[in-house]
């Protein structure tokens, strides 16, 4: 799919990816999809106008989002707090009419926390400081802008879907990653975890250096085990500078 040699402002990219990604239909066990880039699109909006920049050094792509993160706030591995507290964004989410009982959307009334934003934007406030030193050299993205939700309330990956409905929802999502590096043109582009790489290899090709680092899901085991620690000594192996502490 690389390249497209086609430069569109973030703003539009992440509209067109939703309304292209809603327009898919899943079948059960999916029982409930949430398009953050629809209801929260005020939000997601902002963090780009805010955050995304061209010649951005590193793009970190995610999966999708999750029930407690960007299912709440609209910004990848957007973890509330982080979010309003730290990357100045507090509103712009005008839940669905229709939830899951188990996963409703509260926007930035939610109480509840994300462990894998916590970790990922908890060690970006920490290593770099201010948001503005962060998204000079990084910027985060999710390859699919959809949560799927069972019956039960469990979230669904995308990557666990049959192949009849992940076939035109790649094509959908890695249109918009091709789009946001032709943006940013970064020098490298991570996976945050194997989903990421993975897609990032089938949609951009050899056009960029691509890698992978440790996704920080709880439900990782090698994530519990110290996750900062373990992506900075992946960074600086890839001969990413960080800033000293």
């Amino acid at each position: 799919m690389r390249p497209s040699n086609v430069t569109t402002s973030p703003v539009s990219i992440a509209r067109t990816l939703g309304r292209e990604a809603g327009r898919l239909r899943f079948r059960p066990p999916v029982a409930q999809v949430y398009n953050p880039l629809v209801y929260a699109f005020g939000a997601h909006s902002r963090y780009l106008e805010l955050y995304c920049r061209s010649a951005a050094e590193v793009l970190l792509v995610g999966m999708n989002p999750g029930p407690w993160g960007m299912a709440q706030t609209g910004v990848p591995f957007g973890e509330v707090a982080l979010v309003r507290d730290w990357l100045g964004i507090g509103d712009g989410v005008r839940p669905p009419r229709k939830t899951h009982p188990k996963r409703p959307i509260e926007g930035f009334l939610c109480q509840r926390s994300e462990i894998s934003g916590q970790r990922l934007w908890g060690w970006a406030r920490e290593r770099f400081g201010s948001p503005d030193a962060f998204f000079q050299r990084f910027f985060v993205w999710n390859h699919c802008p959809l949560a799927f939700l069972e019956d039960s309330g469990r979230n669904r990956t995308p990557d666990k879907l049959p192949a009849e409905e992940r076939a035109p929802l790649f094509e959908v999502c890695d249109r918009a990653l091709v789009r946001i590096v032709d943006f940013l043109s970064p020098s490298l582009v991570l996976g945050v975890g194997k989903y990421g790489e993975d897609r990032a290899r089938a949609a951009l090709g050899t056009s960029v250096r691509i890698d992978r680092i440790l996704h920080p899901s709880p439900a990782s085991p090698a994530a519990n085990r110290g996750w900062a620690a373990q992506v900075e000594s992946q960074l600086e192996s890839l001969d990413i500078e960080l800033p000293p502490r």
